[in-house]
């Protein structure tokens, strides 16, 4: 229980424990139980259940007042950080033993995250990933259900990488899991910001609440780690206030440790310099200049030659669901984009605008989740209306949510004179078709807010469906005819 604030322990501290469980579905033999207070659920209403199933002892911020006989009972303040801590511990303290770089933000965490995964294994180490596409033990691949997984299953991962002779981990570190204390017990040798924007006000109150968690994640580095951060956003210099690690900017628009500037972009890729150096890279749009940026200042900072890194960064390929691309035979290019919040969404529309050529229309389709942060549905829609010639509002994960509200809400945020340029398709394979079906020769379909994932959920049922499935389908179905 090394770095956890004990309040009080009644019985044995003096055992050995076969396992450190907050689920008590999961609870083994001997196992030791932690009772948080989840959002939807209480683990102190488990203790007894968990005890049934083997428990030997309980860590807890409200001690039960009935205790059961040779069951130790461990009372703290905070659960979620004796979770983290003791799941640090009981793997052996894992992120000690592999350099672990985090990767916050908005958006691109997860091109940043998994594009150094491949840029390092490119110059030829064994490498780490915990995203939220998928987690990575060199090459060895498991299936992602969080961006940033509980304390367990990190440490868990971790610890294979370390048995797997494992170089260096990427991490996406969400707001939730800073929140959360799931980051807590880890030892980093760096952290990077990519920026902030309107996102998880479902969860976190406000805007301010949401900054400040991810600020907390550079203000817990150690001085021997490095923080880079965009001094682009506004929110750069911020998260950097009160951090003890050495700080090191990077930018597009700005003087910085790392400076770029887009010389030329094409749907086949982007011309980049960086610090004075030209570099052809198949990644598209602004966005990611800032992302590949982050990545050579992250693989420079970690010890790689510039050389190597630039070669290396002309080679790297998109990551699943972010601007991934396909072209018909009738030449109507459609693009998969994950872009579900109203930044990342004018993101990927703005660099479309400016790759555009001539009198191309841009098809937009997007809808907004259910059971997610509300305010953002009427931007969302108003900036697809705004920068496409065509949008169509579609549902995107209703999951216990009416898809017609959700369409409604957002429409509240079309302007007047872009009414004419939107329609509601409540069925999203029917919108695609729609989109497909409406574009001509030349023309640019998007189809955003999934990305990567695989399904729809709806009335807590998931069944397959994958945008670029449906768009690969639809151009087959209009070549037939």
């Amino acid at each position: 229980m090394y770095g956890v604030a004990i309040d009080q322990v009644f019985g044995n501290v003096n055992i050995d424990v076969s396992n450190v469980v907050f689920d008590s579905r999961k609870v083994v033999s001997n196992a030791v139980f932690i009772a948080q207070k989840g959002v939807a659920v209480d683990g102190h209403l488990y203790i007894n259940k968990a005890i049934d199933l083997g428990a030997i002892a309980i860590v807890c911020e409200n001690v039960p007042t009935e205790k059961k006989q040779g069951v130790t009972y461990i009372k703290v303040n905070d659960a979620n950080v004796a979770l983290a801590i003791m799941a640090s511990n009981f793997y052996d303290n894992p992120s000690s033993k592999i350099p672990l770089v985090g990767v916050t933000g908005t958006n691109g965490k997860t091109t940043i995250a998994s594009l150094l995964y491949q840029l390092f294994k490119k110059s030829g180490y064994k490498v780490g990933l915990l995203s939220t596409v998928k987690i990575l033990v060199d090459d060895v691949e498991y299936k992602a259900t969080h961006t940033t997984p509980d304390s367990v299953t990190i440490n868990s991962y971790l610890d294979k990488m370390i048995d797997a002779g494992v170089d260096y981990c990427f991490m996406e570190v969400s707001s939730h899991g800073i929140h959360q204390k799931r980051t807590e017990g880890l030892t980093f040798i760096g952290g990077i910001f990519s920026n902030l924007s309107h996102d998880h006000l479902d969860y976190h109150e406000t805007f301010a609440e949401y900054r400040n968690v991810k600020k907390g994640f550079f203000d817990a580095l150690p001085k021997t780690a490095f923080a880079l951060t965009n001094i682009d956003d506004k929110n750069g210099d911020f998260m950097m206030q009160n951090t003890k690690a050495k700080v090191y900017t990077y930018a597009l628009k700005t003087l910085a440790d790392y400076k770029a500037k887009i010389l030329e972009k094409q749907f086949t890729g982007t011309l980049l310099k960086i610090n004075d150096t030209e570099v052809w890279t198949k990644l598209i749009g602004q966005f990611n200049g800032y992302n590949l940026t982050a990545i050579y200042a992250a693989a420079e900072l970690l010890g790689l030659e510039k050389l190597e890194i630039l070669t290396i960064l002309s080679q790297l390929e998109n990551v699943s669901g972010r601007f991934e691309y396909l072209v018909s035979e009738e030449n109507v290019t459609a693009i998969v984009d994950y872009a579900h919040t109203p930044d990342a969404l004018k993101n990927v529309l703005e660099t479309i605008n400016d790759i555009r050529t001539g009198n191309e229309k841009l098809i937009t389709v997007v809808g907004c989740g259910g059971d997610r942060d509300k305010e953002k549905r009427p931007k969302m829609a108003h900036v697809a209306s705004q920068l496409s010639n065509q949008a169509i509002f579609t549902s995107d994960n209703p999951r216990t949510e009416n898809a017609q509200t959700i369409l409604d809400e957002m429409e509240v945020g079309v302007l007047a004179e872009n009414y004419r340029k939107t329609i509601a398709i409540l069925d999203r394979k029917q919108a695609i078709k729609m989109a497909c079906k409406i574009a001509e020769s030349g023309d640019i379909v998007l189809v955003a807010g999934k990305g990567h994932e695989n399904y729809q959920e709806i009335n807590g049922e998931r069944t397959h469906f994958d945008d670029l499935e449906e768009i690969t389908n639809c151009f087959k179905q209009l070549k037939s005819k």
